[in-house]
């Protein structure tokens, strides 16, 4: 049984809206696997920070691609979930072996600024249509990026 999505925002807006969520949903798996890959390969004087500070990064990343995918299905769009989707729709890209450490963590600031882009690209569409609760998770992984980046861009000091 399929019912019509009837929250206030018409279809072709909740599609947009839509779309843009898969974007970030994409970054956001994107960077969740390359965040524990990199969990799992560093080496090196920072090894214990980074080990852990990488878990608690891709722990926090699996807990939001699950509320974008299911503010995407809120919306009435199927979310997407496979490697060849997110590789379309990622602005991520992944790496080709281990890089040291150091080239890790500046990677992962650009990746977060990058999730933090795709975030922010959004807004419009869900401004426009007055999307309280997508504007909320926007604004949520915004400001989980941004920081996470700042503390990142730290350890380069």
């Amino acid at each position: 049984m399929s019912q019509d999505v009837d929250i206030g925002i018409t279809e072709g807006k909740r599609h947009e809206i839509s779309q843009g969520l898969s974007r970030l949903l994409a970054d956001s798996y994107t960077l969740y696997l390359k965040t524990h890959y990199y969990h799992w390969n560093v080496t090196g004087p920072m090894f214990q920070t980074l080990h852990l500070m990488f878990e608690q990064h891709y722990m926090e990343l699996a807990l939001a691609v699950d509320q974008i995918a299911e503010r995407i299905r809120a919306l009435g769009f199927p979310a997407p979930g496979s490697y060849a989707a997110y590789s379309r729709l990622s602005s991520i890209t992944e790496d080709e072996g281990v890089p040291p450490a150091e080239a890790m963590v500046r990677q992962l600031v650009r990746d977060h600024e990058a999730v933090a882009r795709t975030a922010r690209s959004v807004f419009p569409v869900v401004d426009e249509v007055h999307d309280a609760p997508t504007a909320d998770l926007l604004t949520q992984r915004m400001l989980i990026h941004e920081k996470t980046a700042w503390m990142l861009r730290s350890l380069d000091a």
